[in-house]
């Protein structure tokens, strides 16, 4: 599920950076290789928040929405952290700096709705069609 959000949020980003007609420099292209980096601790975050979850005996549909409404806190705020970093490095930096920092915030908000929402529609739709009784995680 978290391989296939990122393939998702991968392309996603790619469209909308070439959408704006943004120019890939290398520091461009280290803002999306940070920005995958983050889009990969979301979901281990969600991941591990579900498996909490379960070991505390919660259903497998309940340690799914426990699982990202208890990660959405954390998630948002690294993220948004992140994001303040960027708008300080475009309006400090210069060329390259503010390349990255524009990279870094569409990356930012790209991977916060692949990590919380397309991940949540995949496994909301996989708990619906199987109804399995133990989550694979």
């Amino acid at each position: 599920v978290a391989s296939i959000a990122l393939v998702f949020y991968t392309a996603l980003d790619l469209v909308i950076l070439s959408v704006a007609r943004v120019n890939l420099s290398l520091p461009g292209i280290a803002g999306i290789i940070l920005t995958i980096g983050m889009a990969v601790d979301a979901n281990v975050l969600i991941f591990e928040r579900m498996r909490e979850e379960v070991k505390h005996g919660r259903s497998t549909k309940d340690a799914a929405e426990a699982g990202f409404t208890e990660a959405w806190a954390t998630i948002l705020d690294s993220n948004l952290t992140t994001l303040v970093a960027a708008i300080v490095l475009f309006y400090f930096g210069s060329g390259p700096v503010r390349g990255f920092a524009v990279t870094l915030a569409i990356g930012i908000a790209t991977s916060m709705f692949t990590s919380v929402t397309v991940t949540r529609l995949i496994i909301a739709s996989w708990i619906a069609k199987y109804k399995p009784t133990k989550l694979p995680i």
